[in-house]
């Protein structure tokens, strides 16, 4: 269950640092006519910076979805070997559920 948890706050971390980066995208784009040597200096470093992120989340994002895809086709592999035993997860997860929404 911890790998589902690490695995939605992978996905949330790669959200929040996409949305990061576009921000300092933008933020490069609006002062890119803006003037001064050192300035100049350290838009090229952040831009940089920026490239080695973006590779980085890419790569991130692309174990996220493979790892994603090897737990749906496990999970398939074992509903269809175990139907019954599915079934009864399903409905046991059902009532559990059903129960915790009827208390409040």
């Amino acid at each position: 269950m911890d790998k589902f948890a690490d695995q939605f706050n992978k996905d949330h971390l790669i959200n929040e640092f996409k949305v990061v980066v576009a921000d300092a995208e933008a933020l490069l784009k609006a002062t890119a006519n803006t003037g001064g040597e050192k300035l100049a200096e350290i838009r090229a470093k952040t831009q940089d910076s920026l490239g080695i992120a973006k590779a980085k989340i890419l790569d991130a994002q692309n174990d996220v979805l493979a790892r994603s895809k090897a737990a749906a086709k496990v999970t398939d592999v074992y509903v269809h070997e175990n139907p019954w035993r599915s079934i009864g997860l399903a409905a046991g997860v059902g009532a559990v559920v059903g129960l915790l929404i009827g208390r409040r």
